[in-house]
């Protein structure tokens, strides 16, 4: 069998590294890491998958916003999964330059690189959901826990006007709508994925970022949690390894997927609020969990819960993790490493 070479940007974050451990499964992948390392904790990501000793796992570090020498990476190049990026909406409002260099320019860097040394690669995008913005023109109702649709709405579709709010959201967008226009203008064979809550193993969670490994961290150390907004916010939650089987799907289809848009998340059977993780958490680990209120962060959502369809109709692709049985995977392995943990995420 031919041997493939694949890169992948941003490869020692959390989705990053199990991306790379997963294809490193197979000897006839050369998976090529490209990571800047800037993220606190993706040293200790990378650590750990160069301790597999794989033959076929090389890493060079490297930004996005380094046009000439993605030129010389991505030269030979398969398939390139693109997850480097900035991924906070705080650090975002804080910093919206940065944002805006290393979530727009660096992929319009990589997209010209491509486009100029591997045009015929398989090109993922890891998007997000927050390129619908706010979602202010939903009807919603209310209860103790949690926001709903009304009626017999399931999720958010693609056919979803887009409204970037917050620098974080026009920076994906842009990275997002180029990714798309560039299959439609050179051709491309690239797929954007918008996805919705994404946890997992090797997630070093923090208030900004990654809130279900956040939310059990703080109740691990017995520390208090803040809560930006009411806590009846929903999400739909996806296991990492959930979405690298979609990401596997795509690309094994891309003569029906390439130029395609796909929502991707747990879907409306795996939903959770912030209140509603806590009191989980309470329950699973049985401890009292302390949290505090504070304002709305910028462009924060009620709700969203991705609508899965067009994924399932092309790909025959369904979530094979409960969100419930997730989250307790994901409690035991922050417990086995939880000195290494409260370093990076607290």
């Amino acid at each position: 069998m031919k041997k493939k070479n694949i890169l992948i940007t941003g490869g020692a974050g959390f989705i990053g590294v199990n991306l790379t451990h997963y294809l490193l499964s197979d000897p006839n992948n050369n998976v090529i890491v490209y990571d800047n390392l800037s993220r606190k904790g993706v040293e200790h990501n990378l650590a750990w998958i160069q301790s597999l000793k794989c033959k076929n796992l090389a890493f060079i570090k490297g930004d996005v916003r380094d046009y000439i020498k993605l030129k010389e990476v991505v030269e030979g190049i398969d398939e390139i999964y693109h997850l480097a990026a900035q991924v906070a909406v705080t650090s975002s409002v804080e910093n919206p330059v940065d944002d805006f260099e290393i979530n727009a320019f660096g992929t319009l860097c990589l997209l010209e690189a491509v486009r100029r040394k591997c045009l015929n690669a398989i090109l993922v995008f890891s998007s997000t959901n927050k390129v619908y913005g706010e979602l202010l023109h939903l009807e919603l109702q209310e209860s103790n826990t949690r926001y709903a649709f009304t009626g017999d709405k399931k999720g958010i579709s693609e056919q979803e006007n887009l409204d970037f709010h917050s620098p974080y959201g026009v920076s994906k967008g842009t990275a997002d709508q180029y990714i798309r226009d560039y299959h439609r203008i050179y051709g491309t064979r690239s797929i954007v994925f918008r996805q919705s809550c994404i946890y997992g193993q090797h997630q070093y969670g923090n208030e900004d970022q990654g809130w279900v490994a956040h939310f059990i961290i703080k109740s691990l150390l017995g520390k208090k949690i803040n809560i930006y907004g009411d806590g009846k916010q929903v999400r739909d939650l996806l296991e990492v390894r959930d979405l690298i089987n979609a990401y596997m799907l795509a690309v094994k289809n891309i003569e029906k997927t390439q130029g395609e848009i796909y929502n991707a998340g747990g879907g409306i059977k795996n939903t959770l609020s912030l209140l509603e993780l806590i009191f989980f958490l309470a329950e699973t680990l049985k401890k009292e969990i302390e949290y505090e209120l504070f304002p709305w962060r910028p462009g924060d959502q009620k709700i969203f819960v991705s609508d899965n369809t067009k994924l399932e109709k092309d790909l025959s692709w369904k979530p094979n993790r409960s969100a419930k049985d997730g989250i307790r995977n994901l409690i035991v392995w922050i417990k086995d490493n939880i000195e290494l943990i409260k370093n990076v995420s607290t």
